[in-house]
């Protein structure tokens, strides 16, 4: 089986050669996506006999690992590892993730840091925002995860075929969950240990939170309209009615209308009128376009 390892990088000349080097016990078939670094990551990557994509500008986590995708499959690669090149995953942790591919028992295997007793090395900010993550990327999945964020994963063929990630930020790891739930295909998670040595990670906590929420939201309303835009709807819609029929009861006891109380109720009743409109538009629309592809 021909196994490719793929590792997205944004200035990591001072993990990447290591990286590779440990990797090549491996498979000698690893793919670096050079982010647009203004460092060396490129340059050194190649001399260790990794073959490079380089992006002349960084584009971000999701087009780093959209790419690998992309040559992977056209190097017609049987399973995709992906594999951070901060230097937080064990080399160990290969064989455990890569195995359910081999044997042919899933599609997607996600290496979890709250398996097991794991999630104890995790800083206590970061579990709190991957788990509130990990939370909204279940609402769209047919299974439950306790890590839909870690970028450790591997992939078999049909999946690099028929995933084509989109999002260019760190929402790309919810997208390919909430796509590959769609398409039936079977994940499963598999406990790693995570290598945290002081603040390895590049991104700020917040803005990355924030980035891959609103991300997880983007998706959740492509893939559940009705859900997204109508739960919301008919709560505003049972509201409104409330303080309208509110308003009509004070209106027959005092004869007056009290206008705060009918402002709340109309307001609703035009929110949740919205909200309902584009759950329908966006849910028509959505399978239009879904069965003009499978044309």
């Amino acid at each position: 089986m021909e196994v490719v390892i793929g590792i997205p990088a944004f200035n990591e000349e001072k993990n990447i050669a290591s990286i590779i080097l440990k990797l090549k016990k491996i498979t000698d078939k690893i793919i670096v996506c050079n982010d647009g670094s203004s460092d060396l990551t490129g340059p050194v990557a190649e001399k260790m006999g990794a073959i490079v994509i380089t992006h002349t500008k960084n584009l971000g986590y999701g087009a780093a690992i959209r790419s690998l995708f992309e040559k992977a499959s056209d190097m017609n690669a049987d399973a995709l590892i992906t594999f951070d090149a901060d230097g937080q995953h064990r080399i160990e942790d290969i064989n455990p993730v890569l195995e359910p591919i081999l044997k042919n028992e899933v599609d997607i295997v996600i290496g979890s840091r709250f398996l097991g007793n794991n999630g104890k090395n995790v800083p206590a900010y970061r579990k709190a925002g991957i788990k509130t993550i990990t939370s909204l990327a279940n609402i769209s999945t047919d299974i439950k995860l306790t890590d839909s964020q870690s970028g450790f994963r591997a992939y078999n063929k049909r999946v690099l075929k028929e995933i084509t990630p989109s999002d260019q930020g760190m929402g790309v790891s919810t997208e390919i969950l909430i796509k590959s739930s769609k398409k039936g295909f079977k994940i499963k998670e598999v406990p790693i240990t995570i290598l945290y040595e002081g603040d390895t990670s590049t991104h700020h906590p917040v803005s990355h939170g924030i980035s891959v929420i609103l991300s997880t939201m983007k998706f959740i309303s492509i893939e559940h309209p009705l859900k997204f835009y109508g739960i919301p709807g008919i709560f505003f819609l049972a509201l409104g009615l409330g303080f309208i029929v509110w308003t009509i009861q004070i209106f027959t006891i005092t004869r007056q209308v009290v206008t705060n109380v009918a402002l709340i109720g109309l307001a609703s009743i035009i929110v949740a009128t919205m909200l309902i409109m584009t759950a329908i538009m966006l849910f028509s629309l959505v399978n239009v376009v879904r069965e003009r592809r499978s044309e």
